[in-house]
């Protein structure tokens, strides 16, 4: 039975890497993006067909500018 004192040691860049991140801007991170409105900007409510949100969608829908989209009303 073999009794290990020091695990191995893997070098892989991993010290780099540990240096180098707390050095980027926290929204770097491609994780971070989100899809916003073209128009406006809220990441809310965010229709990826045309790129608006609901909210700009709302007003060409109820003018009827949009191609099949029909306002609904009760």
């Amino acid at each position: 039975m073999a009794i290990i004192t020091k695990p191995p040691k893997h070098d892989s860049g991993s010290t780099e890497t540990r240096v180098a991140l707390p050095r980027l801007p926290h929204v770097s991170s491609p994780v971070r993006l989100r899809n916003r409105d073209a128009a406006d900007g809220p990441p809310r409510g965010y229709l990826r067909k045309c790129g608006l949100s609901r909210i700009d969608m709302c007003e060409p829908a109820r003018r009827e500018e949009l191609h099949g989209v029909h306002k609904s009303s009760w």
